[in-house]
């Protein structure tokens, strides 16, 4: 028969000579029939440095010995590194069951510095520098695009990001990459153009064309009268007399053809819904005075007069963009964000 001690907590059999159970840590007496408090954990202090009890507080807990003997020497949590006093099953730091191995840190393929801390990858959301987000019907926000790569392209079938109900895109319509950081957009070549939403006022190139409303509109310089020319027997035409146009607006309709064809006689012609040089009563996208075009010499310009909507210029080169820009091709419009 097994000869040890009942411990008066838990009731696990321990064997004769150990100075604490070794299931609850409680004190194992021969002459107390009540259940001794379980032995605490010695408090961490908060400092750099783990709390390391004495030899007097181990002594404690160990088996009755000669005074010749040695303690047991502590062990070091797994988890947190502090040290754990003799026959405690669990870290007073951290909670670590004792016997717990020491967790393993995930392999990283970063490189890491000589201090001993690792470089993370950027991931692609974080990489990107800008975005697009496409607007929707009553000016909400739809789906957005991360511009994480060197370039992407919009089209309606051979693209990056494809819109393939679009009529209006060419299969490869347009290109958003980066210079130096900054975010750039080009024409590749498409039927029907990409077109920038105006600031305010900019420069308009002749024979260019330009958005309000629904309407795409092309500017052109118009050439210096000739004068009247006889027939051949010397007899001049007669008719209206000519006025000098400083330049002309022409409506381009769907297929290509033109509509409304309006000769600048003054330097400002303006566009809008009603009482305007040009008016478009049928056009809801189009305010009351949307835009004008201004003719210097041989210098245009196009000024926005504070639409609702926006003028939109079609741009014929690289053109860089910035926060809040809106671009507008196909049938699609798009916000540009600056990450």
């Amino acid at each position: 028969m097994d000869l040890g001690l009942v411990c008066d907590g838990c009731g696990a059999f321990n064997e004769l000579g150990i100075g604490s159970c070794g299931s609850c840590s409680a004190r194992l007496s021969l002459d107390s029939h009540e259940a001794p408090p379980p032995l605490e954990a010695p408090p961490f202090e908060e400092s750099t440095q783990a709390y390391s009890p004495s030899q007097e507080e181990f002594a404690a807990d160990d088996e009755p010995t000669d005074s010749n003997a040695k303690a047991p020497a502590p062990e070091s949590c797994a988890t947190c590194g502090a040290m754990i006093a003799s026959g405690n099953r669990f870290c007073g730091a951290c909670g670590t069951p004792v016997g717990v191995p020491a967790p393993v840190a995930p392999r990283s393929s970063a490189p890491s510095s000589g201090s001993g801390k690792k470089t993370l990858f950027f991931s692609s959301i974080q990489a990107a520098k800008a975005k697009l987000v496409l607007i929707k019907g009553e000016g909400h926000d739809g789906e957005s695009y991360s511009l994480a790569g060197d370039d992407h392209r919009i089209g309606r079938t051979d693209a990056d990001i494809i819109f393939e109900e679009d009529e209006f895109l060419s299969p490869t319509h347009a290109n958003f990459f980066y210079v130096e950081g900054n975010l750039y957009v080009k024409d590749e070549g498409s039927t029907n153009g990409v077109y920038l939403r105006i600031r305010d006022t900019c420069p308009l190139e002749n024979e260019n064309y330009f958005l309000v409303g629904e309407q795409v509109i092309q500017v052109r310089q118009v050439p210096s009268d000739p004068g009247l020319t006889a027939t051949e027997d010397g007899t001049y035409l007669y008719a209206s007399p000519r006025r000098q146009a400083k330049f002309e607006l022409i409506q381009i309709l769907h297929g290509g053809a033109q509509g409304i064809k309006h000769p600048a006689l003054n330097d400002v012609v303006s566009l809008g819904r009603e009482d305007n040089d040009v008016n478009f009563p049928d056009d809801p996208f189009i305010s009351g005075h949307h835009a004008q075009v201004t003719g210097q010499g041989q210098a245009l310009t196009l000024t926005d007069l504070g639409s609702k909507n926006g003028t939109f210029v079609r741009i014929t080169k690289e053109t860089p963009l910035s926060h809040g820009d809106y671009v507008f091709m196909g049938q699609q419009l798009l916000r540009v964000e600056i990450v």
